[in-house]
Order: C-alpha cells, then structure tokens, then sequence
C-alpha cells in the first residue's frame, strides 16, 4: 500500500483544515487553540520508534492534554498490527520512555513560515 498523495492534494486537504478546523469546535472551545494545524516530531523520536523490534508502521493517536489541547501521540506497530509498548513493569510509573512519542512541537505557536508551509504561497 502507497500512503502518497500529491501536492496538489495535500495543500487543499491542509488549506480545507486550516480554514474550517475551528467550526468543528462547540464556540466556547474556539479561539483557544485545542486543535493544532501542524505538529513537529525530531526525527531522533521517529527513528527509535522505527528502530524498536518488529516495527513496521507508526500509527498516530490523538489524545488531550489537561488543558484540552489535542496532540498526536506516536507509537510503533508491529507486522500483526499491535501497538509496541512499554514493557509491562514501565507502564505503571510515570517514567518517560522512548517506546511512545509525544511531545511535538504544535502549531501554533510554532509554526513554519507561511510561504515555507504546505499551506504557504503558490
């Protein structure tokens, strides 16, 4: 299976989102920048996800910070479609391990450029 899409394509999908993205939202959530346009992952994050035994896909969750702010949380996943995890003793602590990556860089409040972004200049 082929994920790519052309340019063309991507650009209108991320201008529609842009555009509507906040009228999804009930109106006392808008303006308050629960669901972000982008978000940067370094590749390092990536790379040890692939990296982790079996890995063949990563698969993309989106979950809410406790000021309802929407992130995507990043998992490897393995050729029978399971999520690979924290081994069983690190899932009941709060140690941060590089078997699920968060932290990505949203957007806003930061954001490529306009004209650098899939949605900039023509």
């Amino acid at each position: 299976m082929t994920h790519a899409i052309s340019f063309n394509e991507a650009r209108a999908m991320v201008r529609r989102y842009k555009l509507h993205h906040e009228a999804i939202l009930e109106p006392a959530q808008r303006g308050k920048e629960i669901l972000p346009l982008s978000e940067k992952f370094n590749r390092n994050a990536i790379d040890a996800l692939l990296a982790k035994p079996g890995c063949v896909a990563i698969r993309i969750y989106y979950g809410m910070d406790d000021t309802l702010k929407v992130h995507a949380i990043l998992v490897g996943v393995d050729a029978h479609n399971k999520d690979i995890l924290p081994i069983t003793a690190n899932r009941n602590g709060d140690d941060e391990t590089d078997d699920i990556a968060e932290r990505g860089m949203r957007c806003p409040p930061i954001c490529p450029e306009e004209e650098d972004g899939i949605y900039g200049g023509d």
